[in-house]
């Protein structure tokens, strides 16, 4: 690997950004905090994180679905 390669960020999916968030959302509305959940192991924050992670889900398949809805609206598709 050259050095230049190094200094490029990694090509990171087109909507991790907004899962991410979400993610982090739903942590806060449970009154928890995301960065201290990720350092815990107990059942609960399994629990928590995957429950946080199904809803990032099914919040990223409304978009895409409202994404792909309006790109065929547009004649785009």
């Amino acid at each position: 690997m050259t050095s230049h390669e190094i200094d490029r960020p990694p090509i990171e999916e087109p909507l991790a950004a907004l899962e991410r968030l979400l993610i982090s959302e739903y942590v806060t509305a449970a009154g928890l905090d995301l960065a201290t959940l990720l350092l815990r192991h107990d059942e609960q924050a399994t629990r928590i994180l995957a429950e946080a992670s199904k809803h990032a889900a099914v919040k990223l398949a409304e978009v895409e679905a409202r994404s792909h809805y309006l790109k065929k609206l547009h004649g785009e598709e």
